[in-house]
Parts: structure tokens; C-alpha cells; sequence
């Protein structure tokens, strides 16, 4: 155990999200090595993208880097842009029937020509990663997180970890309404007896609702340049709220101006994207364990 792994995973107003994901990746890498002497079986990724985007290839490295230093072997589809949906569907079957492969990743976005949904749905529930399927938004919905998706999953993460996990009596704001975000933290926070409001790029007077939050949630995501003003700022945060900041790579909270008037605020980078890497290994061992352990 190093010195830092001691410390809190809040400090000096600063929630460390690659602390705690450290913390947590250490957890799955010791328990895929009881795993694999229990069962002889190694647990196994599949990712899957389509076309040569830089960012999305950028993540699934990174994703495979974390993989294989847990111990969790790897195997990547790189598809060409030109590939159909008949195509990467047939792929998707293969890798569903595939008794060695326990999680199966589709890199989003893809090209125009593929719908999502179906792609998604094509998933086996039981190998869905993600947390994207119909079946596992479904479980979401009635209170099992398993396999539920990554980002919303490692900020509640975060919440558990400073003695948030019984949000009784206070307000969370999510700014944020994707599937991929927004929705599936109003389930996460709800299962923590959270009060729950979702702004959006629709809401009126935006500063009313997140004055309010005892939990701040942003996930805006548009700032271009360092030099574009920030979403958040500290006129806007309660005092002793904890500020989550989803978006990257620039955020959306100007965090030296919030940092000392809240209990805490994750940084960008250093906060939210480490989380979901974990979580995504914690997936992985989930899906695992209902695919191998009886």
C-alpha cells in the first residue's frame, strides 16, 4: 500500500477522481487473480470501432492499457468506415456466441450509415459493458446498477466513496440528458434518495436551478478553447456543494473560482475520466461473474 492510497479521496476541496480510480482498478486486478485461480478462466474484453476517428481511438488504448494491467485479456475489431451494419451486426452475433469473450464494447460514436440503437440492442444484455442495453437500462431502472453505464456509475462512485452514498434530503441538478449520461445518474441518484432535477440546453435560467444543488452534476461539454468562458461559475454553486465536472477535455466549471466554496469539486482532467475507465473494469468482472460463477 503506497502513502497515497492513505489519503482521502477528498482533499483541500478537491475530489481526486484518479485517486479513487486507482484505488478501485487495484480492487479489480486483485480479484481477477482470485477469479482466475478459482475458475482457470481469464475474463476477456472485446472492443469493437468503426472508422479512424482519433478520440475514439485515443480511448479504446486507453481502455486496453487498463484492461491488460488488471488481467483482463483483450481482443480489438478495427473496422474500416465503409463498414455496413449487416456487417458489424454479424461481428456483434459472433463475439455474443463467443463462450470466451465476457464483455463485448462498441466504441461510440459511429459512422451515420449505423444506427446505434439496434447496434446496441444487438449486445447480449449479459456482455454489455457499456451498460447500454435495453435490459441493462431496464435492471437500471429497477434499482440493480450492475452493469449500468461507466461515466454515471463512477460519479456516483465518488459520492459512495466520501460518505455520500444516502443522498436523503439533499438536491441533485444534473445538467446533462443523454442516454449515455444524464438519464441513467436520475436513476443512480434516485437509488440514493436523492431529489433529482435535469436542466438542459432548453432549461430558463439555469443559475436558479444549480444554486439549489447540494449535488452538481455538469455534462455541457462546449467549450472549444481555453479561452471560451466557463459554464459554471462560482456565483452559481452552493456553498459546500460537490461539483461533478463531466465535461472534457476543457470542462465546463471554472474550478479555481468554486473550488473553496464547495465540500469538493473534481478537476478536468484528474476527475470524472479515470472514473470510467475503472468502471469499465468493474463491468467487465460483473459480466464475468454472471457468465462464469455459478
Amino acid at each position: 500500500m503506497s502513502d497515497d492510497d492513505l489519503k482521502p479521496i477528498c482533499e483541500d476541496h478537491e475530489l481526486k477522481g484518479r485517486r479513487l480510480s486507482h484505488r478501485i482498478r487495484t480492487e479489480v486486478e486483485n480479484e481477477v487473480t482470485e477469479l482466475v485461480a478459482q475458475h482457470r478462466i481469464s475474463p476477456k474484453i472485446a472492443t469493437v470501432i468503426v472508422g479512424e476517428d482519433p478520440g475514439s481511438q485515443m480511448y479504446i488504448r486507453m481502455k486496453h492499457k487498463a484492461s491488460n494491467k488488471a488481467g483482463i485479456l483483450s481482443d480489438h475489431h478495427d473496422l474500416p468506415e465503409t463498414t455496413s451494419q449487416e456487417e458489424l451486426l454479424e461481428l456483434i452475433r459472433k463475439l455474443n456466441n463467443d463462450s470466451s469473450v465476457h464483455g463485448i464494447l462498441v466504441q461510440l460514436p459511429l459512422p451515420k450509415h449505423i444506427d446505434e440503437k439496434t447496434i446496441i440492442a444487438a449486445i447480449n444484455p449479459l456482455k454489455d459493458v457499456d451498460g447500454f442495453s435495453p435490459a441493462n437500462v431496464y435492471r437500471l431502472f429497477y434499482g440493480g446498477e450492475d452493469l449500468s453505464a461507466a461515466t454515471p456509475h463512477g460519479i456516483v462512485t465518488m459520492l459512495d466513496r466520501i460518505g455520500w452514498n444516502d443522498l436523503s434530503g439533499k438536491h441533485a441538478v444534473i445538467i446533462n440528458r443523454s442516454t449515455i449520461v444524464g438519464k441513467p445518474l436520475i436513476m443512480l441518484l434516485l437509488n440514493r434518495n436523492a431529489t433529482v432535477t435535469v436542466c438542459h440546453s432548453r432549461t430558463k435560467d439555469l443559475p436558479s436551478f444549480t444554486r439549489q444543488a447540494d449535488v452538481l452534476i455538469s455534462a455541457i461539454g462546449r467549450r472549444t478553447n481555453e479561452s471560451d468562458p466557463f459554464f459554471i461559475t462560482a456565483d452559481m454553486v452552493k456553498d459546500g456543494a460537490v461539483v461533478i465536472d463531466v465535461a472534457t477535455p476543457l470542462g465546463d466549471v471554472d474550478f479555481e473560482s468554486v473550488k473553496n466554496k464547495t465540500l469538493c469539486v473534481t478537476p478536468v482532467p484528474g476527475g470524472v475520466g479515470p472514473m470510467t475507465i475503472a468502471m469499465l473494469l468493474k463491468n467487465v468482472i460483473a459480466a464475468y461473474k454472471a457468465q462464469i460463477v455459478q
